[in-house]
């Protein structure tokens, strides 16, 4: 691959976390959690639980179906994991139970429970059959939310919604369903157990899951994940959870459920996801990079490295971004710790932007937000690492760090503001920041 090839690929590798905590990026990544998630509205045909001591005793069935459920699946148990599903539930629900319970088998959990929120509750009579089951003593549609941790990556569990339907059949309460509710708005989310049998392959600072048939590109994978976060450790410093996982999917409906339906997997290559973060606590859950099941593939090795350590900068920062951030500077600096040690000169990296600072052009102003979702998105991200680039090389990279730490830890603020961090971080303000980067790709590119 041409290194003005790689500079393409990279500027389709970006960042994304779901907002469902403080001061998230970019978009959603649990469609689901549009249910009944804490500042969320109830579902459509949401109704409040039975207060007496039916509901009550429900409630506690429930709670323990899912405990025992939980249990099996940390314990091995596949006996009693196929217990806790509907005798008489649709044979492919079964089916697809069991694999899910097999396709588990290697991956190594720290956590793996279910929360339920009974306050939260479908109405189910307007379920049309084959989902509802006029033969079940009870159907009952509460919240439930799977929570899980993966071992030596995740410091907490993440959790994920999961459109769950219970049946009572005499005294006993089984899962029906995980899909049946989807036409009252409620989605089950789907991990990498859900499209196949997961191998796990474990680094130093990290694991490769994927599944069977994967060897090749997960041995590349491997391979170069620890000395991506040794790259990163360079320029950000080491005080991160310095552990990743990266998920290669097998097709792009995977990457689809992994990273949001919404989202544009054919223009990606990489994408850094998380669920939840709180920039004040300074935590952040479920975070992953998932690699494009197609455009990985076609990345040389150097490629490949540009994109990781892309990838890992923005999990390595995430807790000091905060939603609303300039995508130049956000962009930027992943980009130039990705292509850092790349040998690429800034022509080389950035062909778009060199060719029109030869015809004359220079860019009239900092890249905008806007500019990384139109046609000419490539070139934002060739302005954006040149940028990052000019202010390590004319400054230093202790101040490129400290500008990113103050600029992107603020979110949106004024433009005095802006002018004030990047004065305490360079001396320079919004105007004599953009004339002396004009300067220097004159000077660069000519």
């Amino acid at each position: 691959m041409s290194r003005a090839r790689m500079r393409a690929w990279l500027a389709a590798a970006v960042a994304v976390v779901a907002l469902f905590g403080v001061g998230a990026v970019s978009l959603p990544a649990d469609q689901p959690g549009r249910q009944g998630q804490t500042g969320q509205g109830a579902p459509m045909g949401a109704v409040p639980p039975a207060v007496d001591g039916a509901g009550a005793q429900r409630a506690a069935a429930v709670t323990d179906l899912l405990d025992r459920r939980a249990a099996a699946v940390v314990d091995r148990d596949a006996a009693a994991f196929a217990a806790t599903v509907d005798p008489a539930a649709d044979p492919a629900f079964t089916r697809a139970q069991q694999e899910l319970f097999a396709n588990l088998a290697a991956v190594p959990l720290d956590t793996w429970s279910y929360s339920m929120s009974p306050e939260d509750t479908l109405d189910l009579r307007s379920l049309r059959a084959p989902a509802a089951d006029p033969g079940a003593d009870e159907q009952w549609a509460p919240a439930v939310r799977l929570n899980y941790a993966l071992r030596g990556i995740d410091s907490s569990p993440t959790d994920r919604s999961l459109g769950y339907l219970f049946v009572r059949r005499g005294e006993q309460w089984y899962l029906r369903s995980d899909t049946a509710l989807e036409e009252l708005g409620r989605r089950t989310w789907r991990g990498p157990w859900d499209f196949g049998p997961v191998e796990v392959t474990p680094t130093a600072h990290g694991m490769v899951l994927a599944h069977p048939g994967n060897k090749p590109m997960v041995t590349r994978l491997a391979r170069e994940l620890d000395p991506a976060v040794a790259s990163v450790d360079a320029v950000w410093g080491d005080q991160w959870g310095r552990r990743v996982a990266l998920v290669l999917p097998d097709s792009p409906a995977e990457m689809r459920a992994l990273v949001g339906p919404d989202f544009p997997i054919e223009s990606v290559v990489a994408v850094a996801v998380a669920d939840k973060l709180d920039t004040q606590r300074r935590t952040t859950t479920g975070q992953r990079v998932v690699l494009s099941p197609t455009g990985s593939r076609a990345l040389s090795i150097a490629s490949l490295r540009v994109v990781l350590r892309h990838e890992i900068t923005h999990v390595a920062a995430r807790v000091d971004t905060v939603d609303g951030s300039p995508m130049w500077l956000l962009e930027g600096f992943a980009d130039y710790v990705g292509y850092r040690d790349s040998g690429l000169s800034l022509a080389q990296g950035a062909p778009d932007l060199a060719e029109q600072v030869r015809g004359g052009s220079v860019p009239g102003s900092l890249p905008q937000d806007r500019d990384f979702r139109g046609r000419d998105r490539d070139v934002a991200y060739q302005r954006s690492w040149s940028l990052a680039r000019f202010v390590a090389e004319r400054f230093g990279e202790a101040d490129l760090v400290e500008l990113y730490r103050s600029l992107a830890g603020a979110g949106p603020i004024s433009a005095g503001e802006t002018d004030r961090l990047l004065g305490s971080a360079i001396g320079l303000d919004r105007g004599g920041l953009l004339r002396a980067w004009q300067e220097h790709l004159r000077g660069a590119l000519r």
